[in-house]
């Protein structure tokens, strides 16, 4: 198994990977290499058995030797032609049982060589990626190489807590752990391994509720290690190496602690190799060669960070280092069939290297709804700083409102007051339901695509296991909501009428919350989606038949009303409200009963029941989108195309 780890980019020490997620690259996992065809969907599953989970879970791990040669990714300009280059001409070799560390200033290439070796470089016509990667000496150009990745940062669900998030991910990945004794051993000793037995049964915790606290909650959600905390992860990654793993991470300075825990190192500086081979002491010797020495005392990560960087403080020192760094470059190319790595994969015993292994998504569609409806609902019903600031925001629109519209009576201008009442409780739902949605979904999506990559799970069960987990307390606020409006303002006194009248602003706030999920799906962002799911509401609300008469709509926009949400609400709302209403009449012309009503609004005609139909179907539709988007928008990676036949320098 391989695991890559991204590391930050900030001062000494400062590495940017969790310990909870190193592990749970174990878990997410599959041991020896790991290699999927390109026509391998999601909704497929392969052919690898349970025996190699087994294996894992056994401790046997598959060794995996990945060698890289040649990695070229360029950035081109309109005609095709390269105008930067992120990596030239890269090669190396990450072995099992030692830790490769990658380093290099900030703009080396550090993070776009994880991405490529890890087969999650963002797609994009302006890169050309060309090079090969080889798993235990097979090529797997062209293929999708499956491998864990633990990127600089991780999401975690916040309301879970540390051992619900670790069994949850072995449930979903491991199928060999078919009894929960034999599962809650695993996750009890990798919570061991990882030092958070004491915080096992805490909730990881968000910026709204407090979780786990320290290094604990630093190592989990990958965020803001300090020094001591860095070289705990790396003696972590250390400890996954010397059991077989391929370890692989990037970091920018570490302090010298943590470089003595190091095998391999590659050195990158503007995206070119200056150094590749074993750690310690070698490197070292390798620029003393060179007239470069490492002062005594002096950490030697800090001697070779300052050696492959670019001195900016004046133009001379540019000049000087940008000279130094190429000089470096050409000598390696030179002297690196020489020093590359102790080891070669001539060297590698034939019956360590496995047939080819292809990542499957374990358990059956309903073993994932299920897991992922408990995910869900934990999540949800757990929500505490969300679900109190829905209810008191409720609880005020309600008493707001029945203030404004204290006791309607059924005089004809009680019929305005009405109406205004019926359509504010409609806009007020759905605003609520939508804004909420918008502003949770888009950062719990980067968790999903994620995961889908991982294929831990495919897209349907998790979409449904939503709708169904959020009911329960979806409802919940609408019922609060309706419960306080309804008696202050007198509307129709019947029990049938105040149930009604709670079921139609309930299924507008599930039809709103769908809604939500389209908004958040079409965005990448937490501020996009907040920004766009007002906007269309507010198209909805203008054609929602209380500004605009539906026979008056132009035809251009008659389809708008259809698919309204707000419309159906309201109109269902006044249906239960006017229907049966006698209202005080002092002229003759004056409104009579609630019927007349009805058809002034166009609204005659219809039932209660055909609005929540409506509402129903446009939930569907929303959710039906949702669905679509998300398939579509699945992450796409840079294919890896095969070297040019002669050296990049000819190229040039």
């Amino acid at each position: 198994m391989v695991t890559l780890m991204g590391v930050a980019r900030g001062g000494m020490g400062q590495i940017i990977v969790g310990l909870a997620a190193a592990f749970l690259v174990r878990i997410l996992s599959s041991p020896g290499p790991s290699i999927s065809p390109e026509n391998d969907t999601e909704d497929k599953d392969s052919g690898q058995n349970d025996d190699q989970g087994e294996a894992e879970i056994a401790g046997k791990i598959s060794p995996l030797t990945l060698q890289w040669s040649n990695i070229t990714c360029s950035w081109l300009n309109k005609a095709g032609k390269p105008v930067r280059y992120l990596l030239k001409n890269v090669s190396g070799e990450a072995k099992p049982g030692r830790l490769l560390a990658i380093m290099g200033p900030s703009g080396s290439g550090k993070t776009t060589l994880l991405n490529v070796l890890a087969g999650q470089l963002s797609a994009s016509p302006r890169l050309r990626l060309m090079g090969c990667l080889h798993a235990n000496g097979r090529p797997t150009c062209n293929a999708s190489f499956k491998i864990a990745y633990v990127r600089q940062e991780d999401l975690f669900f916040s309301q879970l807590t540390v051992r619900e998030t670790l069994s949850l991910a072995a449930e979903l990945q491991l199928p060999a752990l078919r009894s929960p004794i034999e599962r809650e051993r695993y996750v009890d000793d990798l919570l061991f391994r990882l030092g958070l037995v004491n915080c096992a049964d805490s909730v990881v915790g968000d910026a709204k509720v407090r979780g786990i606290s320290g290094g604990e909650k630093k190592r989990l959600s990958l965020a803001w290690l300090d020094a001591f905390q860095a070289e705990r992860v790396m003696e972590t990654l250390r400890q996954l190496a010397q059991e077989g793993h391929t370890v692989l991470c990037s970091i920018h300075q570490p302090r010298g602690s943590i470089y003595a825990k190091f095998d391999d190192i590659v050195l990158l500086s503007v995206g070119e190799v200056v150094y590749a081979g074993p750690a310690q002491e070698e490197p070292l010797s390798y620029f003393a060669g060179f007239g470069f020495h490492c002062a005594e005392h002096v950490n030697p990560a800090e001697f070779l960070a300052d050696l492959i960087s670019v001195d900016y403080s004046s133009s001379e020192s540019v000049n000087d280092s940008q000279r130094r760094i190429n000089t470096l470059v050409k000598e390696f190319q030179r002297n690196s069939a020489h020093i590359l790595y102790e080891s070669s994969l001539s060297t590698m015993n034939p019956a360590t290297i496995g047939k080819k292994a292809i990542i499957k998504r374990k358990g059956g569609w309903w073993k994932q709804f299920w897991l992922l409806l408990k995910r869900a609902w934990m999540q949800a019903s757990r929500d505490g700083p969300t679900n109190k600031v829905r209810s008191r925001m409720s609880i005020a629109s309600a008493l707001i409102f029945g203030s404004v519209f204290w006791r309607i009576g059924r005089s004809q201008t009680s019929i305005q007051d009405r109406m205004g009442l019926l359509q504010v409780a409609a806009i007020n739902t759905a605003m609520a339901a939508l804004t909420k949605t918008v502003g949770v979904f888009p950062k719990e999506r980067a968790i999903v695509d994620r995961e889908r990559a991982k294929g831990s799970y495919s897209l349907g069960p998790y979409l449904f296991s939503k709708l169904l987990a959020e009911i329960p307390v979806g409802a919940a606020f609408p019922l609060m909501f309706g419960t306080i409006l309804y008696p202050m303002t007198r509307l129709h006194p019947s029990l049938s009428r105040f149930g009604k009248f709670c079921g139609i602003v309930t299924m507008e706030s599930f039809a709103a919350s769908a809604m939500g999920l389209t908004v958040g799906a079409m965005v990448s962002t937490t501020e996009a989606a907040m920004a766009l799911g007002p906007s269309l509401m507010t198209v909805f609300i203008v054609f929602g038949g209380y500004y605009v008469n539906a026979e008056n709509t132009p035809v251009v926009f008659r389809w708008i009303p259809r698919v309204s949400l707000i419309r159906w609400a309201f109109q269902g709302l006044c249906i239960n409200e006017f229907s049966g209403l006698k209202f005080e009449q002092q002229q003759s012309f004056d409104i009579e009963t609630g019927e007349q009503v009805l058809e002034r609004l166009s609204f005659g005609g219809s039932s209660i029941k055909d609005t929540v139909v409506e509402q129903g179907r446009i939930l569907m539709f929303w959710y039906w989108i949702t669905y679509l988007l998300q398939k579509k928008n699945k992450p796409k990676y840079q294919q890896l195309e095969p070297p040019p036949s002669m050296p990049l320098q000819q190229l040039e």
